[in-house]
């Protein structure tokens, strides 16, 4: 993640990963604005380029082909990248309304989401229908679909309903794709059978009739059934039915009608039009709110209305992105008039395409290539990302700001004396905390509830005390999901010796700047952090922030355990059996996530793991025996373990081959991409016997691999370790695996702890 110089002063939020955003993101990333800071929001971390979706139906292209990498490129451009879905806006407060975190505030903010699909219009379509759009789940719903006809046995089926562009090629690419599948698996392709229904007299209605007569043959020669001014009226399981009284038997529908703008748009008070769509100014301004921009299929420009196609999402990016410059640093937005006229490329599944712009069209294989040319080109942009330079630059704050605004940002550029301890200011924290709702407790005489000098809270007779203290810096751009693995993170001790956290108290450092945007920054941090506390048992009882260049948060926390039932780790016993909760590879991912090297798919994973409690897991091993459990944190998992072979009088083999590994650590490893953290935790190699032999496994490096809110290392018996992974497993720890054995001590004594096998 990037640290800018300057604090921010302006929060632009862009909602939705579009053709029209992955083009403001990349023109942020080459010229940046200082002070000003960008926020993505999207449910998805890989978005689809929507011209290449029918050749990857098709089968011509792999997922990654027509995929742009968002959490990559937000990295890129210096944005913060929050994985999560917008249902609303609170426009008094300029907030963001999301699912699943905190409303995220905004000074400006432009909406590029697409569309969804009007399945409600007709009965049953909502129920038995897969609907193409939004454009950014399609491939889960294409991937369930495929696997439901390939798994079909017998003569079966498909029905697109849709005759535009997006429903001829989508029929074409999938029969292509099917038909070849069927073929390769020795079945008669001749079995599948595609209808084509629409309420229009003519298909591809928007194209001129060159266009529409090649699609004509086309669908004719390849055995499609075409059904013109056959509006649908209701889709049954296994059949569908026309307004012409017509009955259909289908194994699949697929719905590709025009769409409309989501439901919760209606709630914003944004004027719509009649699809619920935005409408927007020739500035991309809605119309209703000059902070608010809109493009892509969500967008109508009143005064250039236009198909919904990507090329005018495509189009629309940099005006879009200029606009947003503009209007950040106090200038008024310029207007912005689509072409008239536009180039489509549509194509027939095998390789073969029509372009199609006014009234002139032509064909060939060679324009499936030209096509092919332009799209791969197109992706290139958002794939290949140079190294970036960092101007430097301070902050136009007279021209940006008002004069209240422009002396808080001049005061937090200043030198900051760090007096007081480098405290935030009370009010700040006061506002920011005052929202949080951490659990309250009995046993808490003094806390949050009630602000001393500390906390005091109250021991019940018989138990003893775990104290321990965790602290690091951000790794990610998202505060709220940093707020959640800090908090995680400084669990896992406690659980890791059985005992049950109590209480918590919180050492932050917040970047200096604008007192509304360092509250956002520690009420999104403390939320997240919160909510792990909370599922936890353990009361956040108080803390410390202070000011600093990079955001970073850590707990003091304490737990309570029966002095007879603590899980050290000099527990260890030979014969016992090896247990890994989680996966390993945090490390080399977030280092190849920093330079730009991982896929958003693979932080994803990484980050669901490292949100997982191991309170759970760790009941569970007590309750099979365990007495020697660890967490597995940064000094990786062979330092973890010799921290528990070497008090416990005993040797281990690791199974490298049964170790989980969290998807792209092995290929960011072997790319040489590695924690700085690693080469301290490989001077443990000495601890292996015949380490020689295994240091070119693709797996040895990340045994050395630091981690962050590991999964928990333990020993059970071994006559119970399968019953308790199976149980492990159950309670939702799928990767939990037996990686090794705890071995009596060689005679030559603990020089070489560790043995390997594969």
């Amino acid at each position: 993640m990037r640290t800018p110089d300057q604090p921010v002063l302006r929060d632009i939020v862009l909602i939705g990963g579009g053709h029209s955003h992955v083009g403001v993101l990349k023109r942020f990333a080459m010229n940046p604005v200082p002070g000003v800071r960008l926020t993505l929001i999207c449910r998805d971390t890989h978005t689809p380029y929507s011209g290449m979706l029918p050749g990857y139906v098709a089968g011509h292209y792999s997922y990654d082909d027509v995929h742009i990498d968002l959490s990559r490129l937000a990295e890129y451009a210096g944005a913060r990248f929050y994985r999560d879905e917008a249902v609303g806006l609170d426009r008094d407060r300029k907030r963001v309304i999301c699912k699943s975190r905190p409303n995220v505030p905004y000074d400006l903010l432009s909406i590029n989401i697409g569309s969804s699909p009007r399945v409600e219009e007709v009965s049953g379509a909502a129920d038995h229908a897969v609907p193409v759009k939004p454009i950014n789940g399609f491939n889960s719903r294409w991937l369930a679909l495929l696997s439901r006809l390939e798994n079909h046995r017998g003569p079966m089926t498909v029905a697109v309903v849709g005759a535009g562009a997006g429903g001829v090629e989508l029929t074409l690419a999938m029969q292509f794709r099917l038909r070849n599948e069927l073929k390769q698996r020795g079945l008669d392709p001749d079995q599948l059978h595609f209808h084509l229904f629409d309420a229009a007299t003519e298909i591809l209605p928007t194209h001129n009739a060159k266009v529409r007569a090649v699609f004509s043959e086309k669908l004719s020669s390849r055995g499609v059934k075409v059904h013109l001014a056959s509006p649908v009226s209701q889709v049954e399981a296994g059949r569908l039915h026309t307004e012409n009284g017509e009955k259909f038997d289908v194994d699949e529908v697929l719905w590709v009608t025009r769409a409309g703008g989501p439901a919760w748009l209606r709630e914003t008070g944004l004027a719509l039009d009649d699809g619920g769509f935005i409408r927007v100014r020739d500035t991309l301004q809605t119309e209703t709110d000059e902070a608010i921009l809109a493009a892509g299929d969500i967008a109508n420009v009143v005064n250039h209305p236009r198909e919904k196609a990507g090329v005018f999402a495509v189009r629309q990016g940099p005006p879009l992105a200029d606009n947003l410059k503009r209007l950040a640093t106090g200038k008024s937005a310029k207007d912005f008039h689509p072409q008239k006229k536009w180039l489509a490329l549509i194509s027939t599944g095998d390789q073969y395409a029509v372009a199609s712009r006014g009234d002139v069209s032509f064909s060939g294989s060679w324009v499936w290539r030209w096509k092919d040319w332009i799209d791969r080109r197109f992706m290139d942009k958002f794939s290949d990302l140079p190294a970036m330079e960092d101007t430097g630059k301070l902050p136009d704050t007279a021209a940006a700001q008002s004069a209240e605004e422009a002396s808080q940002a001049i005061s937090a550029v200043a030198m900051r004396c760090g007096g007081c301890g480098a405290k935030v200011g009370s009010t700040v924290l006061s506002r920011a905390l005052g929202e949080l709702k951490p659990i309250e407790r009995d046993d808490i005489i003094i806390g949050l509830h009630a602000p001393d000098d500390a906390a005091v809270l109250r021991v019940p007779p018989g138990k003893a005390v775990v104290h321990t203290v965790d602290f690091f810096r951000a790794f990610i751009d998202d505060p709220y999901i940093f707020g959640q693995v800090a908090a995680n993170h400084s669990l896992g001790d406690v659980f890791a010796m059985g005992a049950e956290a109590q209480s918590a108290t919180a050492v932050a450092t917040v970047p200096y700047g604008i007192e509304s945007k360092v509250e956002d920054v520690v009420y999104q941090m403390m939320s997240g952090a919160v909510e792990v506390l909370n599922a936890a048992g353990c009361a956040l009882v108080g803390g410390h922030t202070g000011e600093g260049r990079e955001l970073a948060l850590g707990f003091a926390v304490n737990g309570l355990i029966n002095p007879d039932e603590v899980m050290s780790k000099g527990g260890l016993k030979a014969g016992d059996a090896l247990i890994l909760t989680k996966p390993i590879g945090t490390g080399t991912l977030f280092a190849a996530h920093a330079r730009l090297a991982a896929k958003g798919r693979w932080i994803d994973s990484a980050l669901a793991s490292m949100i997982q409690s191991n309170k759970s897991a760790a009941q569970c091993l007590r309750k099979y025996g365990s007495k020697a459990c660890t967490d597995v944190t940064g000094f990786g998992l062979l330092g973890h373990l010799v921290e528990m072979t070497r008090p416990s009088g005993v040797d281990a083999e690791l199974d490298l081959s049964a170790i989980p590994i969290l998807p792209g650590a092995e290929e960011t490893a072997a790319a040489g991409i590695l924690s700085s953290l690693q080469p301290a935790n490989i001077r443990l190699r000495r601890g292996i016997q015949d380490q020689e032999k295994w240091i070119n496994h693709p797996r040895y490096p990340l045994i050395f691999d630091p981690q962050t809110a590991g999964g928990l290392l333990a020993s059970v018996p071994a006559d119970v370790a399968d019953d308790c992974v199976r149980e492990l497993k159950a309670l939702g720890y799928p990767h939990t695996t037996i990686i090794g054995m705890v071995k009596p001590q060689d005679e030559r004594g603990p020089i070489e702890p560790i043995s390997l096998r594969d």
